[in-house]
């Protein structure tokens, strides 16, 4: 892909984040006091969508946007009524941009001429709204004529709801006329609507310039003009005087001390995530070089002692090591966002879902700030997209059917994101009417997958839910019903090297747990070996290690369990696993991976210690093989397999239950 056409999409889609995130504005305000202005940036959105599309040669995008840009150009200048139907109508476009913009990002371009014709049905379907009041004889003949059409459609809005018009006059300085029209401009906005900026040339000096600005404001001539400070002129009357607390008072006009400039204001760039990625494969590249520098050092320690030589080694390894750390935690820094963005992009599918439902949904939100990867965030906003919709489908009640059980009308779904050590929890919880566990149960008998002898505990049978094609609900919507959802929750989770955890309670709600590595770059690791095998395991799924002896284990129901501080530990012998040979001594170490329900202890032969090592694919040759993550060098050429914690602990568990017969395969 073209760095041109990466900049394209880059700069779309904030585009449409932007857009979405206005829509939703217009959706909460449209029924009481919306912002013209919310309505201007949304138009302005979609404008400089189309126009970027056109510059870079994608029209269907650009008749797209060209098409909406004409819907809401009409809303802007009154010609319809905002409805629900409308704000339903910009969301599924928005989406379908958004679709149409991800077969872009894979070479992929979709024909637009259905919805064109949609969008042109939907704007025939639309009731026209009456004109306004007529301004004749009202305003002076030879401004309107100045005036654009939607500053003289804000014009009679202001007059249909009661509000007064006002001019006022303004004379700046040549030299810094901009920024004190940007602040008059903002004082007379905290006082009303401004309609109208008119350029007036009028008894002006040769090194000024004058501004006359048409403003609606419910506030009194007098009150306007000791706040604002200004000669200011009364068109129309208000009709009632509205009482508002009295900001500070602002200075206008020109400061001599100020001088013109071209000189930027921010200080961002935009950086494609791909040259991050180069950057810190070459971060990798060094770190294993550091290891290297590192282990000569230790070496020529051992076989010729602390000689000068020697010790400049070990002090150009530690400096190395420390600028190494420092560098790859800067560039992580750079890649990181506030997971606030994938919550804004749910509260849209929220609002959008709740209503094609007819649920009432509160939507809250915490931890907004917290940080994460950005390849990580985008990887885990569709397992998220999938427990939000289980939430509003499976999880709210009805409103008849919540008041029955004595809860308040309109259901909660909380998102909830904090940083534990190396991970992000992510909390999506509903105050629904929780899982039905004995309805899971019946299902998966249902299907094959239990046994109906089989005993199992509470959160064995919720796993079930994990199961690809699983699904409870007997009627399929537009929201969930499919069975395609948890499956895919797993699955990506497991890609990044997190994991999920359901929590739930009848009539109650659920909770879904989410935990996810913050990044994915170089990875601290422990080296172990099993039988004549050395692995690396990632930290990140480590909790701690135990020295154990073969008479602590346990077998219970044909499990082996380690009594780990009175919580009997389920373990699994990975040499076993492996087909690589079971250790015969009588001493040997525990890894417990995993956090709360989910902890498993992993039999090892020998701990080497901690590692950084940066994971290479396997490659498709051995895409099948199960139970690891990839490889990696740890110094001397030497390259090791890295191991899928979570794939080997399932692939465990399977082998486990077939062999005790509680699952059918």
């Amino acid at each position: 892909m073209s760095s041109a056409k990466k900049e394209f999409i880059a700069e779309a889609e904030d585009l449409l984040e932007e857009s979405g995130r206005l829509i939703l504005e217009v959706q909460d305000t449209y029924q009481t006091e919306l912002n013209p202005d919310t309505i201007n940036a949304l138009f302005r959105a979609i404008h400089t969508l189309k126009g970027l599309s056109g510059l870079f040669g994608h029209q269907g995008i650009a008749d797209l946007s060209h098409a909406l840009e004409s819907l809401l150009d009409e809303i802007r200048l009154g010609k319809v009524d905002i409805s629900e139907d409308v704000v339903k109508f910009l969301f599924n476009n928005i989406d379908i941009l958004r679709s149409i913009m991800e077969g872009l990002n894979q070479d992929k371009e979709q024909d637009v001429s259905g919805h064109l014709k949609n969008i042109e049905v939907f704007r025939n379907s639309l009731t026209s709204r009456t004109k306004g009041p007529e301004l004749k004889g009202l305003i002076d003949e030879a401004l309107l004529m100045v005036l654009s059409e939607y500053e003289e459609h804000r014009l009679k809005a202001n007059i249909h709801e009661g509000k007064g018009v006002y001019m006022a006059k303004a004379i700046f300085s040549l030299a810094d006329f901009d920024k004190s029209l940007e602040e008059l401009t903002r004082l007379i906005k905290s006082k009303g609507e401004l309609i109208s900026t008119l350029p007036t040339s009028s008894n002006m000096p040769s090194d000024s310039i004058g501004f006359n600005l048409m403003f609606g404001s419910a506030q009194p001539i007098e009150k306007l003009r000791d706040e604002i400070g200004l000669d200011i002129d009364s068109l129309i009357t208000p009709k009632a005087v509205e009482i508002v607390p009295q900001p500070q008072k602002a200075q206008v006009g020109s400061d001599p001390q100020r001088e013109a400039t071209l000189k930027s204001t921010t200080t961002t760039v935009r950086v494609d995530i791909e040259k991050l990625d180069r950057i810190l494969n070459t971060i990798g590249e060094l770190t294993l070089a550091k290891g290297a520098v590192k282990r000569i050092g230790e070496e020529l320690i051992e076989n010729y002692g602390h000689s000068p030589l020697v010790i400049d080694i070990h002090k150009i390894s530690q400096t190395l090591e420390k600028r190494l750390a420092e560098l790859q935690n800067q560039v992580l820094e750079i890649r990181m966002v506030p997971i606030g963005q994938i919550f804004s992009r749910l509260s849209q599918v929220i609002r959008k879902y709740s209503r094609e439902i007819g649920k009432k949904i509160e939507l809250v939100m915490y931890g907004e700030d917290t940080e994460i990867d950005k390849y990580i965030a985008e990887e885990v906003i569709d397992p998220l997209m999938h427990l939000v919709r289980n939430a509003l489908d499976h999880g709210i009640e009805p409103s008849e059917e919540r008041k029955r059980k004595g809860k308040k009308e309109s259901g909660t779904i909380i998102l909830k994101a904090s940083q534990r050590g190396n991970h992000v929890i992510i909390e999506v919880k509903d105050d629904g009417g929780g899982i039905d566990i004995q309805k899971v149960k019946e299902k998966a008998m249902e299907r094959g997958l239990l046994a109906s002898d089989a005993e199992l505990d509470e959160k064995g049978i919720i796993d079930f839910i994990f199961t690809p094609g699983f699904s409870t609900k007997e009627v399929v919507s537009e929201v969930s019903g499919r069975g395609v959802g948890m499956d895919v929750v797993k699955e990506k989770l497991a890609a990044i090297g997190g994991f999920a955890e359901i929590d739930t309670e009848k009539d109650k709600g659920t909770t879904m747990l989410l935990t996810i590595p913050i990044t994915l770059a170089i990875v601290k690791s422990l080296l172990i070996r099993v039988g004549d095998m050395k692995f690396a395991m990632p930290l990140t799924s480590i909790s701690e290690t135990v020295v154990i002896t073969r008479n602590e284990l346990q077998t219970v129901e044909g499990k082996e369990v380690y009594n780990l501080r009175g919580e009997m530990l389920p373990m699994t012998n990975i040499g076993r696993v492996f087909a690589i040979g079971e250790s015969e001594s009588e001493k040997f170490f525990a890894v417990v991976v995993g956090a709360g329900n989910r902890k498993h202890g992993l039999i090892v032969d020998e701990l080497f210690g901690q590692h950084e090592i940066v994971i290479k694919s396997l490659g498709e040759y051995f895409a099948g093989l199960r139970g690891f993550a990839g490889a990696a060098e740890i110094g001397k050429h030497e390259v090791i397999l890295v191991i899928d914690v979570d794939a080997l602990i399932e692939e465990s568990v399977i082998k486990q239950k077939i062999k005790g017969g509680a699952v059918n395969v």
